[in-house]
Parts: C-alpha cells; sequence; structure tokens
C-alpha cells in the first residue's frame, strides 16, 4: 500500500518556534526510522552554513540551496519526509515542487515566516498554507508587553524586504505593539 503524502506548514512571527517545531518533527520521523532530508536557504547562513538552527541553539543537518528546483533536483528517491527551512526565501515555484513531492507520496514539512517586517504576506508562504493539509501557527512573546506576539519588528527602520537577521535586526510584537 502506497503511503498518502502531506504537506505541513508551521508558521509564525520571528522567535515564535517556527524551526523548534520543525526540528521537533523532524526527530520523531528518525525515531520512526523514516529516511529525512532537511533544505535551508543559502541565503540564511546566520548561525550555520549547513545546519538548520533555531534561535534556543536547536540543530539538525540540512543542504543550503538556492531555487526550489535544486531542491527537487536533490530529493533523493528513497526519502520520506522532506523538511524545508525559511520558506518565505524561496522562489515561487517551491509551491509545485511541495506539491509534487507530497503527490509522490512524501511528508513535506514547512517552517516560515508568514508575515514579513511590514506586516505582508511573505514570499510563497501563503501559497503553501493554502495548499497544506495542515497549518499550525504559532506565537512569540511581544518584547514590549508580553502578550502573544503576530508580528515581527525589523529594528533598522525600512529597506529590503529580505534582510537577514536575529535579536540583533528584530523583535516580535504583538498587534498593538506593532509599528508598521
Amino acid at each position: 500500500m502506497k503511503r498518502t503524502g502531506r504537506v505541513e506548514v508551521i508558521a509564525g512571527s520571528m522567535f515564535s518556534g517556527k524551526t523548534e517545531e520543525l526540528i521537533r518533527r523532524v526527530r520523531r520521523a528518525v525515531l520512526a526510522r523514516q529516511r529525512v532530508q532537511a533544505f535551508k536557504p543559502l541565503v540564511d547562513n546566520r548561525y550555520d552554513a549547513k545546519r538548520i538552527v533555531s534561535h534556543e541553539g536547536l540543530n539538525i543537518d540540512a543542504l543550503p540551496i538556492s531555487t526550489s528546483k535544486e531542491l527537487f533536483d536533490d530529493v533523493d528517491p528513497a526519502t520520506e519526509v522532506v523538511a524545508i527551512d525559511e520558506a518565505q526565501f524561496f522562489d515561487p515555484g517551491i509551491v509545485k515542487v511541495v506539491n509534487r513531492l507530497a503527490d509522490e507520496g512524501r511528508r513535506v514539512v514547512v517552517a516560515g515566516l508568514d508575515q514579513d517586517f511590514r506586516g505582508e504576506p511573505f514570499g510563497p508562504m501563503p501559497a503553501l498554507m493554502a495548499v497544506a493539509e495542515d497549518v499550525r501557527k504559532v506565537r512569540a512573546v511581544c518584547t514590549l508587553c508580553g502578550a502573544d506576539a503576530c508580528r515581527t519588528q525589523r529594528l533598522s527602520g525600512e529597506g529590503s524586504q529580505v534582510q537577514v537577521g536575529g535579536k540583533d535586526a528584530y523583535e516580535a510584537r504583538c498587534r498593538a505593539c506593532y509599528k508598521g
């Protein structure tokens, strides 16, 4: 009997635990003796060039890639679970790649920012959330008031949408404390 593929998306603001949840799901798949491959965008080299690393230091090995086509080409035929971190940084083709991998019977776990620092939908994340069987929105803690945070505040002001950074450049904010 062929396994049914599926798409799982973990979305939220920075510092909400998206990567920790992705790593938790990958580790459970490994415990279940499933063949797993993890991918990250080449542009995200904040903590390590070849590992997915949470802000708290949890990590797993990952293949850094530049495009959705490269990701698809690098998936081993024996892989059962594909994990993708920071999906907002990928090109729109990632949606077709994720769907194709799931259609082939794989479980695809994707994590990424649902909104950019302007509060706008970020890259392919809205489309990935739309095609997913399971979407989990996680929340951070607002750095100003302690409420549930659903936004990412860039501390350095304007600039391009893609600016990789950590606690030095961004804070989690609730709707009331966010300054768009």
